[in-house]
């Protein structure tokens, strides 16, 4: 018998927020991000679910395109880091991708290109991020060059990205929204990603570019009302293997990291870092077991976590374990494990099977 654990995939949830998102900027088309396999969910499959009801999709380089491509996907794809070398030019233009031009090395590359078909391009501004983009004082003269450049197809679009859009009190946002308003007097523009989408309906412009809402959680630093009937996809449940009584004073797991205080129950949950279970998740972190909240009690380890059912009624070997999902919400657990929801979905290994609801 396989091991029970697995992330179950509703694909109804990835449509309903998709619906969800499209209703909040009605006037925008949508590019769905999929980059770093769905944010852990699995690129191919969430590829073909939101192919009929997206404009185009998103993914970080060439290599993730080529996966779809293969795969039978067929909308655009934007490289959102464009190419890493001039050679990968030919292969983005025979798989109809869109590039995104990010600095002006690859702009030259491009430049000097001796394509048999044009490429889309998307040129990326830099309005405050300071991570990667054209400077602002060489946007206007850099969306020109691309005008002009004989293997570009049609007019480029201008995009920026938010450092700070998840929080509604941070004045970043404003101020780059303001410069990128007064750097793109002309052709289509995209600003928004999911904190855009939600909070900011100025970032709407001509494209949105969501990624962790389209999966059911909100990115927003406080609760936000247009994020509340968003729908999680991804529910990782595994189940309990063993139960077993333990004396005031005794401890459980790697380190002694939990002692008793009282006759408990233990149960052993066989799931765990080596599945995508954060480590760092303390004594405390709740689960589901059989629908009912318990302890984590003890150390994360590669392969299982122990959790303390001492109040909970009868737990026996083979009960349900949700570790996310639905009815425990990913935030809770990313808060507790001080990290965020984003690397809890994307660091899920291919151990953990993902399962079509």
């Amino acid at each position: 018998m396989a091991r029970p654990n697995q992330a179950t995939l509703d694909l109804d949830a990835l449509r309903h927020n998709v619906v969800l998102t499209r209703q909040l900027a009605p006037d925008s088309r949508l590019m769905a991000v999929i980059k770093a396999n769905a944010y852990g969910h699995g690129m191919t499959v969430i590829g073909k679910a939101l192919q009929p009801q997206v404009d185009a999709l998103a993914v970080a380089c060439i290599e993730e395109a080529v996966e779809l491509r293969d795969a039978g996907i067929t909308v655009p794809i934007l490289l959102l880091e464009g190419v890493f070398e001039p050679a990968e030019l030919a292969l983005a233009a025979r798989l109809q991708l869109w590039l995104t031009i990010a600095n002006e090395r690859q702009l030259e590359w491009l430049e000097q290109s001796t394509l048999t078909q044009p490429v889309s391009c998307w040129l990326k501004i830099d309005t405050g991020m300071n991570r990667k983009g054209v400077p602002t004082d060489r946007a206007m003269a850099c969306h020109r060059r691309l005008l002009e450049c004989g293997q570009v197809r049609a007019d480029p679009v201008s995009f920026t990205h938010f450092a700070t859009a998840d929080d509604l009190d941070a004045p970043l946002t404003q101020r780059q929204l303001q410069r990128f308003d007064q750097l793109t007097v002309s052709g289509p523009r995209s600003a928004a990603n999911s904190a855009g989408v939600l909070a900011w309906p100025n970032s709407h412009y001509d494209w949105i570019r969501p990624g962790y809402m389209l999966y059911g959680h909100s990115p927003m630093l406080e609760t936000h009302p247009a994020a509340q009937a968003l729908r999680p996809v991804m529910t990782l449940s595994s189940a309990v293997v063993a139960v077993r009584d333990l004396a005031a004073g005794e401890s459980v797991g790697y380190g002694c990291t939990w002692v008793a205080a009282r006759p408990s129950r233990i149960a052993t949950v066989t799931i765990g870092y080596g599945d995508g279970y954060p480590r760092n998740a303390p004594n405390g972190t709740p689960v589901l077991i059989n629908g009912q909240r318990a302890p984590l009690a003890g150390r994360v380890s590669m392969d299982m976590i122990t959790v303390d059912v001492t109040d909970l009624e009868a737990v026996q070997a083979g009960d349900t374990v949700i570790l996310w999902g639905q009815t425990l919400p990913l935030a809770e657990i990313a808060k507790r494990a001080d990290t965020i929801g984003y690397e809890l979905t994307t660091r899920m290994p291919a151990r953990t099977p993902r399962i079509i609801a």
